[in-house]
């Protein structure tokens, strides 16, 4: 397995950057995950770095070297993260949950798998088109889907995250089957609610990611102004062949059994421990008793 990767993430004009991204990788299976903490609650960030470390843990127990049940991982990632975020909630007597918007993909065997809950948004572009992109989970692109007049409508309104009260509603998608110099992006609200989706492709077709994922950050940074919100990017390209200055990863020489992540194990809390081996072991316990418990409740 061979791919380049280019990541960046910028503040904008925000207090804070709540947004996080990440990805990790066996010898045969990658995961790439981004999460935007939402603002008008607490604690976005610590929402976030939640959810990501809960997908590399999962991933990380999952991927021996492959995930034999993609979507099914994904699935259940989805839940534990949201899961993991409530409990940190409670543990910390937390009037209001802190929520977060997450995308997520899983490639392997040639094929890549996604999911996505909220308006953090995944684009395949393939030989200077759109192959396909994620539909949001809001109001705005509800109605737009249902050819209804949108301009009234606030973007920013989305009907379901992970760490609401409420059960999070999220889309599995592919498999679609990768071909070399195929290209996905995963993206923050703060990229594509400037820059628009022939923009990004266009992008993204003529120049390497090096050159093209900078470029689009920049665009949505300036017409952002001075209240920009923060803008993350997770760009990758299958199988490439070009030489240019992005992290190339190939898997060929990793052994079985070895795993890989740009992802934080900690989280900036000390309250919160790290997830080492054993934590790992009881946190996934923790949640997959706490989803069988509420799908008993629920049933």
């Amino acid at each position: 397995m061979k791919f380049s990767v280019y990541q960046i993430s910028r503040q904008g004009g925000r207090e804070r950057n709540e947004d996080r991204m990440g990805y990790a990788y066996t010898r045969e299976a990658g995961l790439f995950v981004l999460a935007d903490g939402m603002g008008g609650h607490p604690e976005g960030a610590m929402a976030a770095q939640l959810a990501l470390q809960t997908f590399s843990a999962y991933f990380q127990k999952a991927a021996n070297p492959t995930v034999k049940e993609v979507p099914e991982f994904l699935s259940s990632a989805t839940m534990a993260a949201h899961h993991q975020i409530i409990r940190y909630a409670s543990e910390k007597g937390m009037l209001d949950t802190p929520r977060t918007t997450l995308v997520a993909a899983v490639m392997e065997r040639n094929h890549v798998h996604w999911v996505h809950c909220g308006d953090s948004r995944l684009y395949i572009v393939r030989d200077g088109a759109l192959v396909t992109r994620t539909r949001d989970h809001s109001y705005m692109e509800q109605q737009a889907h249902l050819g209804r007049a949108t301009q009234h409508i606030n973007r920013n309104i989305l009907f379901t995250c992970l760490g609401s009260p409420a059960k999070p509603v999220f889309d599995l998608s592919g498999p679609l089957q990768l071909q070399q110099g195929d290209r996905v992006l995963l993206c923050s609200d703060g990229l594509w609610g400037t820059v628009t989706d022939e923009e990004i492709v266009n992008e993204l077709s003529r120049r390497t990611l090096d050159q093209s994922v900078p470029e689009l950050v920049e665009m949505a940074l300036k017409r952002g102004g001075a209240r920009c919100d923060n803008v993350t990017v997770l760009a990758m390209e299958w199988e490439t062949t070009e030489e240019f200055r992005t992290t190339r990863v190939s898997t060929e020489d990793i052994e079985d059994g070895v795993f890989a992540s740009t992802i934080q194990s900690g989280v900036p809390d000390p309250t919160i421990e790290d997830l080492d081996d054993a934590a790992i072991e009881r946190s996934i316990a923790e949640i997959n008793e706490a989803i069988r418990r509420t799908a008993e409740k629920n049933a």
